[in-house]
């Protein structure tokens, strides 16, 4: 799927590289890793292990990650891949909860601008 404000790590030599930049972040519903991507695109990975649940709750949870960063790519900047992996305690999260954890991991890699 394409959209619009950025696009997606698909293989897995994609995600290896930026696993192995080493850059992370955690909080209790999400752990963030990012590394420079070189281009002026930001690019987006989402990881929901098999622990989480079943097939419908980790798409439930990948759609929800990726419309939070939808939403908030105006304040996320160009030129990095971000993947995001989701824990098992956003299970019983909504959306709001899901944004609001992104957002707080951003801000702690120091790469959300609000406007």
């Amino acid at each position: 799927m394409k959209y619009k404000d950025f696009e997606t790590l698909r293989s897995n030599q994609e995600f290896k590289k930026v696993y192995n930049n080493k850059k992370s972040f955690a909080n209790k519903n999400l752990i963030m890793y990012i590394s420079e991507n070189g281009t002026d695109t930001k690019r987006l990975g989402v990881s929901v292990s098999k622990k989480v649940g079943n097939s419908i709750v980790r798409h439930r949870l990948a759609r929800l990650i990726r419309e939070a960063f939808r939403l908030s790519t105006d304040c996320i900047p160009d030129g990095y891949d971000y993947v995001v992996v989701a824990r098992a305690s956003l299970k019983d999260k909504g959306f709001f909860e899901t944004k609001e954890s992104m957002i707080h991991l951003l801000k702690l890699h120091k790469l959300y601008k609000q406007d």
